[in-house]
């Protein structure tokens, strides 16, 4: 599939639609290979690399702010075998990464320092992100299925489901979480329109705000603000296309308590927060910076886009510095520039093909 001059929600919209009509990845493991030591004590970021749907090519790679050194496929080389197909997200907990690969239907953990595979969670649906309850519980957002898994991290297995009331296996998606006291929120993305909220004493879904077509994110400020970005659809969709928005709820009463417009065409996504989260970032064809106590979005960008359209987008929770993901032609390795907390040019690197997602270390 030629993406080259696929817009970022296209894109994602095209792989998903894909998955409809395709049957799901039969991914093997093959462990035959020589395998690398690594030993990255320290902090570092690790990047998912998407790579092409249904080819099997996604890999992980891993770089060290410090010394400006990027390693590339260090799932590969520590482990021997391929990491799958569609490499969605990463997640730290504990002494463990959590790579979330989409359409192989799997979850790896890795340790940190020398990448290699402490277990797997298999079995999974179409798996876009874990969000950890505590040690023995986490929740595995889902498309193309209307139940959020419930799975157990110490014995990686599956012990439940949430199933999200009016929602299909065709017509939704569930995507990122926070938790703000007992409750974990939800943005429900493909075909929907509205935040979800999740009582974890009892895993059943206790409410719900609407707050326009396709919200894309899901972030929680440093006053206990949550805030999410709507993609506003496409035209010609059956569920209906809008201006997006960037929206700010109270997590305390669930209800909206700023909401701003974007302009119809827009694609607003990737939305981000700084370390001491108080400063929110996102993609619109170029970077955009914004105080969460701000009462109008900015009127010029951050960092202007060069000739290419930008992917992902990170924050470095420590230094402040931004990294952004350029996926190029989605066929050839991706690159990542890093800037500084004020905008200019740090470092640039290549990665694997189609990074999308960032973890930091």
């Amino acid at each position: 599939m030629a993406h080259g001059y696929i817009n970022h929600f296209c894109c994602r919209m095209l792989i998903c639609a894909a998955a409809l009509f395709l049957l799901p990845a039969c991914m093997s493991w093959d462990y035959d290979n020589a395998i690398e030591d690594f030993d990255a004590f320290g902090s570092g970021l690790f990047i998912c690399n998407e790579g092409n749907f249904q080819y099997g090519n996604a890999t992980l790679s891993y770089y060290d702010p410090v010394t400006c050194e990027v390693q590339n496929e260090v799932f590969f080389r520590a482990n021997g075998m391929k990491l799958g197909d569609v490499a969605q997200s990463m997640t730290i907990y504990g002494d463990r990464g959590w790579i979330v690969v989409n359409n192989s239907h799997v979850i790896f953990a890795i340790d940190l320092n020398t990448f290699k595979e402490v277990g797997r969670i298999e079995n999974l649906t179409s798996p876009r992100y874990i969000h950890f309850i505590n040690d023995e519980k986490a929740y595995v957002t889902q498309i193309w299925d209307n139940r959020i898994f419930i799975v157990n991290p110490r014995t990686y297995s599956i012990t439940g489901y949430i199933t999200v009331p009016g929602m299909t296996m065709e017509n939704g998606s569930t995507e990122q979480m926070v938790s703000y006291g007992d409750y974990v929120y939800c943005n429900c993305w493909s075909y929907q329109n509205r935040i979800i909220k999740i009582d974890t004493t009892t895993d059943r879904v206790v409410g719900q705000l609407e707050v326009g077509v396709q919200p894309t994110s899901l972030v929680l400020d440093h006053y206990g603000k949550m805030w999410t970005i709507t993609d506003g659809g496409y035209s010609g969709s059956p569920y209906g296309y809008e201006a997006p928005t960037l929206c700010c709820i109270d997590a305390e009463t669930f209800e909206i308590d700023r909401q701003f417009m974007f302009r119809l065409g827009d694609a607003p996504s990737e939305l981000q927060l700084n370390g001491a989260r108080d400063t929110l970032y996102w993609i619109n064809d170029d970077i955009w910076r914004m105080d969460v106590t701000a009462s109008r979005v900015p009127v010029r960008p951050f960092i202007q886009a060069r000739d290419t359209k930008y992917y992902g987008l990170t924050v470095d929770p420590s230094a402040g510095d931004v990294y952004v993901a350029d996926a190029i032609d989605y066929q050839q390795q991706g690159l990542i520039y890093r800037y500084s907390a004020d905008g200019e040019l740090v470092d640039e690197f290549y990665v694997g093909i189609t990074p999308g997602a960032f973890c930091w270390k």
